[in-house]
């Protein structure tokens, strides 16, 4: 029997209304009240390490008969709540709802006209050491060791541990950004110019106060800023990377080649790209994600940084979300598959018209495939988060976050491609990002919208009758796998074979590893040799062979992260000694989650002490969300 969630039922009976709520991970009554602009009047104080100002919300009155407002909020201090101009009453309730946080409650004013469309709440607020959604970083955690640093992350639900909102993708307003600070700042919308200098007291630096605006509408997880010392320099006749002066001309070089590229070819596919100009924010190490999609800024790890311009396709699938989840987002996080599955589809389209070819797309979608593999396995074939529309009500989404909805999402899409044949599907996709244009949709209106467009091509709608809609969306586990093309991956699957070859029986065996192996190899082809080495039963591969294979390859020198990182985890799984301490240095230099967290796995398997050392050591370094990740894995293998 298949378990539907009660959103599938609001979509069937008109979610667009909005007095239907689709999302179980926010407290807010965004039934009733709908945030239409958001300006955020916002000081950063980097030595109580804190923001601290005001919000303004504009909320439309949809209910007509409230005179109560309900708002997402976590670890905020509130001092005061205003209504059109006028004293309000609020109350944050007295113990927190976990996962979800301290709901605020606000009570209209008796003068409050609820006929009228809309009111503004103007709210005082400052964050507190416990904020989920920033990460401070010392002059001595920079690369040039000379001023602080401050950004956000705020997907999934972090956004209300920054400022009082109706925390759901469900909700989409226009921004303005007012940001005080000695140092410059970025955030998610055009620049209207910094401006207002105010010189510092008792022998502090002067600020500027540094304004955005965002005129498209956008969910409260997109609201992004970043203050240090940072520079910029331009790739592209759209496009400028900002980053550390230090590391300034490194990171144009790395993005200068391919972006505008990248860009052409999404237009192509979708239609003329929305936000005006597409830039790059390379964060500090610590950013625990390879790239966040903020408007305008898409804010990327320095991993991608690799001097072999080899990561670069990260660009490619944060420039995607400018479509996928930016335009046109998930309305919860139970349907994020149409955030990161459209993504990784439009992603693997731009390589293949960026390449000329198809066989770049399916070696990235095989190098995918056994990352869906890994997140199974950690979850077990049967779990909920398997599923491509988890059950999240009661839980954090973070903890449902994998490559399940990556992974499995682009399978679904890809399968359709397959199903109708790419001609007329290219004609579905500019059709959808349209129909939901600045809107934010669920699995079952992108169904209902797919059986319409093609409701009167009759072999199309034929081919659609035969999905089993309920397997795709419920089912736990592994989707159908796609019959890829192998071509690039098949030299990797052979030099595999002769290491598990010479691991089985080196006294038969004839290989030996040279750098020849691979001279002409690309760095992702090393990583499917090495996951596909990974993958072998019962893990042959002796601290010996990973000692010979990190020298005549030179893995263990190298500074491609995406590679070393796999050369270490097959390390840790062979039970190498000689990679332990590498691995616990790697730690220490990169708090990006893809890689921290099956380092620690394996390490606190391998290596409890070592381990425990490492995360005590850098705990402080790690984002909030990389730090909550770590110490559960600790749990788990207690």
């Amino acid at each position: 029997m298949v378990i539907r969630p009660a959103s599938e039922a609001v979509a069937k009976t008109g979610a667009a209304s909005m007095r239907q709520r689709r999302d179980p991970n926010t407290l807010a009554n965004y039934n009733e009240w709908h945030t239409t602009h958001t300006t955020t009047d916002f000081v950063i104080d980097f030595g109580a390490r804190r923001l601290k100002g005001t919000v303004h919300l504009t909320l439309e009155n949809l209910a007509k008969d409230s005179r109560e407002i309900v708002l997402d909020t976590s670890f905020l201090e509130v001092s005061s709540v205003r209504a059109n101009d006028e004293t309000a009453e609020y109350q944050l309730a007295a113990s927190r709802v976990e996962p979800y946080g301290t709901p605020l409650t606000v009570s209209l004013p008796a003068t409050t006209d609820l006929t009228a469309s809309h009111v503004t709440l103007s709210i005082d607020v400052a964050t507190t050491k416990d904020c989920t959604a920033l990460q401070w970083l010392t002059p001595a955690q920079t690369s040039n060791k000379k001023h602080p640093y401050i950004f956000s992350q705020c997907q999934a639900i972090h956004a209300r541990s920054l400022f009082p909102c109706q925390d759901t993708p469900d909700v989409k307003s226009t921004f303005t950004f007012n940001i005080r600070s000695p140092l410059p700042v970025l955030a998610s919308g055009l620049p209207t110019g910094p401006k207002d200098f105010r010189p510092g007291e008792d022998g502090k630096s002067g600020t500027l106060l540094y304004t955005f605006h965002q005129s498209i509408p956008m969910p409260s997880y997109l609201f992004a800023l970043a203050s240090g010392d940072i520079a910029s320099a331009s790739i592209g006749p759209r496009s400028t990377v900002w980053t550390g002066p230090e590391e300034l001309t490194a990171s144009q070089w790395e993005f200068e080649e391919d972006t505008e590229a990248y860009i052409q070819a999404a237009e192509k596919i979708v239609y003329p790209y929305a936000w005006t100009t597409y830039n790059v924010l390379v964060l500090p190490p610590s950013f625990p994600y390879g790239g966040m999609e903020n408007p305008v800024y898409t804010f990327a790890t320095p991993t991608v940084v690799s001097g072999d311009r080899q990561n670069v396709d990260v660009i490619a699938h944060e420039l995607s979300h400018s479509w996928s989840g930016n335009l046109v987002s998930n309305a919860s996080w139970e349907h994020f598959w149409l955030n990161e599955g459209w993504t990784e589809y439009l992603e693997r389209r731009i390589i293949a018209a960026v390449h000329g070819s198809d066989q770049y797309r399916d070696f990235s979608a095989i190098i995918g495939w056994k990352a869906l593999e890994d997140s199974i396995a950690q979850f077990g074939e049967d779990h909920n988060f398997t599923k491509l529309i988890p059950d999240l009500k009661g839980k954090d989404p973070d903890d449902a976050f994998s490559s399940v909805p990556y992974e499995k999402g682009f399978v679904f899409l890809h399968h359709f491609e397959k199903l109708l044949g790419i001609d007329k599907w290219d004609k579905f996709i500019p059709h959808y990002f349209t129909t939901f244009k600045q809107k934010s949709v669920d699995s079952y209106e992108f169904k209902a919208t797919l059986l319409d467009f093609f409701a009167n091509d009759a072999d199309a709608a034929k081919k659609l009758q035969k999905v089993d809609w309920d397997t795709w969306f419920y089912a736990p586990g592994f989707p159908p796998k796609p019959d890829f093309d192998t071509t690039l991956a098949d030299q990797c699957y052979a030099l595999a074979d002769k290491w598990q070859a010479l691991a089985e029986n080196h006294k038969k065996s004839d290989f030996k590893p040279s750098a020849k192996d691979i001279e002409s190899w690309t760095a992702n082809q090393s990583v499917v040799l090495l996951e596909r080495l990974q993958s072998l039963p019962n893990h042959p591969i002796t601290p010996e062979l990973i000692s010979l294979m990190g020298s005549a390859y030179g893995y263990e020198s190298s500074k491609n992260v995406e590679l070393v990182s796999r050369f270490y985890t097959l390390g840790l799984m062979s039970r190498a000694e000689s990679v332990y301490k590498p691995t616990a240095e790697l730690l220490g230099k990169v708090g990006r989650m893809k890689f921290v967290r099956p380092l620690y796995r394996q390490l606190i398997m391998r290596d409890r002490k070592l381990a425990e050392r490492t995360f005590e050591k850098n705990r402080d370094f790690y984002h909030p969300i990389c730090r909550g990740m770590v110490e559960k894995l600790f749990e788990k293998h207690a």
